[in-house]
């Protein structure tokens, strides 16, 4: 299997996990000139461009996108109508238009889309998918996501305050997937409705957002993103799945601890009417017999989909309309802002 990387400061890392893999990294690219540089001294026999449509002809199985947040949807119909599988990193389209056009180009063509969020096959996903799956917890009633980072004002602000990144280019709701993708996969539901709510001082950009989501099977759902103060030094990731009869959820801590989750089952939803609480520890993720870091598990889930999706036709681990549906959200989240924090319909495209 030979792919191409699009975009190599996420995209490095995405290659040298592919390489470790055993898939075959055969071109690289970015506009940066000291970033392809690195990345062709890394993969020496790899075709290096600073021009993503030279791929299209490099006779490629597959592309990684890792360029820019709000810029994949355009390559990722470009290499589908050439019959080039596609793994897009975790902003599917930035409008209803987009998405619409995306879900057309990946139905129509021989190959594939698949979806590269990484945080729903994190360990702490993993556990609770599990607890879900169990039944324990009861019909679910409330889902909760955070993915926050702490960090000063001014390293905040030299994120988010340059109009000329991507950061500064998208609305402070767009990089609502890698809450939203998770909390949909564990539902099994779609988005009907976001509310977002600005979170900080009401001048200018806010830091971070709060959306509140209607799911289309009853379940609420609420998701943090951003920058605020105070995050334990982690992976920024704390999802909280409630049932009626308990709760599970990853732990709020430093390092390790953190993909750890708490689960509590009421007494009075047992046979044996004895309240059991318990901290779950996930199992090791194994490369070659060998536990990867935990940090890594994600990403290489997804790899490891993504090369069972292009040599054996396996199913995307997320597919498109998922994806679509997952960044849409955060379309309509920016609406809601500009009207207020009022509601507003997330597209159906379900199908």
């Amino acid at each position: 299997m030979r792919i191409g990387i699009v975009g190599l400061s996420r995209g490095l890392y995405m290659a040298e996990w592919a390489h470790r893999l055993g898939i075959e990294v055969s071109a690289v690219c970015d506009r940066d000139s000291e970033r392809l540089a690195a990345a062709h001294a890394r993969f020496p026999t790899a075709r290096a461009t600073g021009h993503w449509a030279d791929f299209l002809d490099a006779g490629l199985d597959g592309v990684v996108l890792a360029n820019d947040f709000d810029a994949h949807a355009a390559l990722s119909i470009a290499f589908l109508d050439r019959g080039i599988h596609v793994l897009s990193e975790t902003a599917a389209c930035v409008s209803e238009e987009e998405g619409r056009r995306l879900i057309a180009a990946a139905e129509r063509s021989t190959a594939t889309y698949s979806f590269a969020e990484n945080y729903v096959f994190h360990p702490h996903t993993r556990l609770l998918r599990e607890s879900v799956d169990s039944g324990e917890l009861g019909g679910i009633t409330l889902v909760e996501a955070d993915y926050l980072h702490s960090l000063s004002p001014a390293d905040t602000a030299a994120l988010i305050g340059d109009p000329a990144h991507w950061r500064g280019r998208i609305p402070p709701t767009a990089y609502c997937t890698h809450t939203v993708s998770p909390l949909l996969e564990l539902t099994g539901a779609r988005p009907l409705e976001v509310s977002a709510f600005p979170v900080g001082p009401g001048d200018g950009r806010p830091a971070a957002v709060v959306l509140a989501i209607r799911f289309s099977d009853g379940v609420l759902a609420l998701a943090r993103h951003g920058f605020l103060a105070g995050e334990a030094g982690s992976h920024w990731s704390w999802i909280s799945v409630r049932g009626g009869h308990g709760l599970a959820e990853s732990l709020r801590a430093p390092g390790e601890d953190a993909w750890s989750v708490r689960v509590r089952e009421e007494g009075w939803a047992r046979a044996d009417g004895q309240t059991r609480e318990e901290v779950r520890v996930p199992g090791p993720y194994l490369v070659n017999d060998e536990p990867i870091d935990r940090m890594a598990e994600g990403t290489v889930a997804i790899l490891e989909g993504f090369r069972a999706t292009v040599e054996h036709g396996t199913p995307p681990l997320i597919p498109v309309r998922h994806a679509v549906a997952a960044s849409l959200v955060g379309v309509a989240g920016a609406q809601s802002l500009a009207k207020g924090s009022g509601p507003v319909l997330v597209a159906d495209v379900s199908g």
